[in-house]
């Protein structure tokens, strides 16, 4: 297979390592490598896994490890976190989780930042988090980019490794909190408009009016925004609105506090669907681009002009490996 010209806007991929129904996390795991792997042949920019707990459809809860693994058995794709929900964790712990994968693989280590707890409640009592952590999110990151600093003479507490290397720190969000974050600290911006789309056109404004440069070394000068969009395509618009189907059940659940493993499409799994259900879902789901290659080229082009996006990181969570692989290279050459 040749390898795809790279897209005229940097593409990017959110990989939930996603678990199948009847498969398991080693599977998931093993997938989401070879993905990576096919990712770089194509050209994407990076390549990013999510931060989530008590899920039995994700297996990237330990974000870093999986990071590691990625890394490992790719050599030049961006790979990162998107993202780790920073309430969860001390800043130092993360500071030495990343400064270790960047001092293992300089200048290819990015972090995302979020403030969501990404799990439940129950799951948030056992991670040991304080419901109020979410409060001081702003002074975290603060607290926790200053560990990537270059140590000063009789620091009493520094991340080692960290202080010093290179890792680029981004704000994630679905809401206006996470643009002025990002805004206020000069930093890029990431909004999960893939499944909480209804700010995103206010969340970007507000996040480019407000910008201001940081004048650190190898920080934007501007605003740069990341936009995240779903992506399903096949060889036929029927084929991969089939696809999207494991997608849309997925959504559905999850609003129905159901979650569990990916299920397989069925073209006529929403029959049943209550009304509130499918507004909900198409509300969720309406930053998607499913179809032939064609009709997603004219779906990317359209989304860009729309958003004024720097870049799209994409999902396309689908329960045969051999179709995600087939919609990302489709989409590569679609750009």
């Amino acid at each position: 297979m040749p390898d795809a010209t790279p897209p005229m806007i940097p593409l990017s991929i959110l990989d939930l390592s996603s678990i199948v129904q009847g498969g398991d996390a080693a599977r998931a795991l093993a997938n989401t490598l070879d993905l990576a792997r096919h990712a770089e042949r194509l050209g994407y920019r990076r390549f990013w896994l999510a931060e989530h707990h008590n899920m039995t459809g994700v297996a990237s809860a330990a974000t870093a490890v999986v990071i590691a693994h990625v890394a490992a058995g790719t050599s030049t794709i961006r790979v990162g976190a998107g993202g780790v929900m920073l309430p969860n964790h001390a800043p130092l712990v993360i500071a030495e989780q990343f400064g270790t994968l960047a001092a293992l693989h300089p200048g290819r280590i990015d972090l995302g930042l979020g403030r969501a707890p990404g799990s439940d409640a129950l799951t948030q009592r056992a991670l040991r988090r304080d419901p109020a952590a979410a409060d001081t999110f702003p002074q975290d990151v603060i607290e926790l980019l200053g560990y990537f600093e270059p140590a000063t003479p009789g620091q009493a507490v520094q991340a080692v490794p960290g202080a010093g290397l290179e890792v680029r720190v981004w704000i994630l969000g679905s809401s206006l909190f996470g643009a002025q974050l990002a805004a206020a600290l000069g930093l890029p911006y990431a909004f999960a408009s893939h499944f909480a789309p209804r700010l995103l056109h206010e969340a970007l404004a507000l996040y480019r009016s407000r910008f201001t440069p940081s004048g650190r070394p190898g920080w934007p000068e501007r605003p740069y925004a990341m936009v995240g969009v779903n992506v399903v395509a096949a060889d036929t618009g029927d084929e991969a609105r089939h696809l999207f189907t494991s997608l849309q059940q997925m959504f559905v659940n999850v609003r129905r506090g159901q979650p569990g493993p990916l299920p397989p499409p069925r073209d006529d799994w929403d029959v049943a669907l209550a009304p509130w259900e499918r507004g909900g879902m198409e509300e969720m789901l309406a930053a998607s681009i499913v179809g032939a290659p064609a009709e997603v080229r004219d779906g990317v082009a359209a989304f860009v002009e729309r958003t004024g996006a720097d870049e799209l990181v994409v999902t396309t969570p689908l329960f045969d490996h051999a179709a995600r692989l087939r919609s990302f290279e489709i989409l590569a050459a679609a750009g």
